[in-house]
């Protein structure tokens, strides 16, 4: 059985300290196998940088996957194309630096990783996510069966729609972007694990891990501001996921939470 853990969008430096926390913990206790962690906020939170990405990946993390925020810090551009491990969404257009899928050998067999982004609500509409999906999870199979996906979006129901849609196809599909962690969690018909939104690894005192009153005063008079990363005790979440690796077909999916207590 292979134990992957997947957590959501990192926030800032205080997500990004208290996932590292959380990823060396859980790897010291042989509790999970590979750990995958969006990180397309954890930049001051818009964007990833090289220096990020690396540490990251040095702490044990497996693969970074991104979204509509990945080229925030114009140093990733020219990085990207050197770091399969760093993902952008597949459904760019042909050209676009980067990758959207990764397979890498591990003590338990190859597991793929695939990073897609929804249209809906989005700023930049990208190529059809349906279509860009399937195709690369027929090429994916061809090398392995385990393929966990991220899906970034705004609406439940085009995250959803697509778990239903590779549903038997791969082994997991979990959402990003809202930062706030769903409660639907389950093994849908095919042996697919689904759950429309991992959550953050950010700030519990915070709206979507930035300064409560900052946000709060953009809603109320509508003016431009910065909203600045929230700082203090962190809530670290994500997916937990048992999945066969013969089958390549999910066994269990559990909410992941943890706190950390970031200063």
């Amino acid at each position: 059985m292979i134990r992957l853990l997947f957590l959501g969008d990192i926030v800032g430096e205080p997500g990004r300290v208290a996932a590292k926390v959380v990823v060396a913990d859980v790897l010291k206790e042989a509790a999970v196998d590979f750990v995958v962690v969006n990180g397309e906020n954890s930049a001051q939170g818009r964007g990833i940088t090289p220096k990020i990405a690396i540490d990251l990946l040095r702490s044990g993390v497996a693969v970074i996957t991104s979204g509509d925020h990945i080229w925030d810090q114009k140093e990733i551009l020219p990085y990207i194309p050197t770091e399969p491990r760093l993902l952008r969404p597949l459904n760019y257009p042909p050209g676009v630096p980067g990758h959207g899928s990764i397979v890498l050998d591990t003590a338990k067999g190859k597991i793929a990783v695939m990073n897609v982004q929804c249209r809906t609500f989005m700023p930049q509409p990208l190529e059809n996510p349906f279509h860009a999906a399937l195709a690369e999870v027929e090429r994916l199979r061809a090398e392995t069966r385990v393929i966990f996906v991220d899906v970034h979006g705004e609406t439940t129901s085009e995250k959803t729609a697509m778990g239903r849609f590779l549903d038997g196809k791969v082994s997991a599909v979990v959402g990003t972007h809202t930062h706030t962690q769903t409660a639907d969690e389950r093994i849908l018909p095919g042996g697919t694990a689904f759950l429309c939104d991992a959550g953050m690894c950010g700030a519990v005192d915070s709206i979507l891990g930035r300064e409560a009153q900052a946000v709060l005063r953009k809603f109320q008079d509508c003016l431009p501001c910065r909203f600045p990363v929230a700082r203090g005790p962190v809530h670290v979440c994500g997916a937990l996921i048992e999945i066969d690796p013969t089958t390549g077909l999910a066994s269990s999916i559990a909410r992941f939470k943890r706190l950390v207590d970031h200063h």
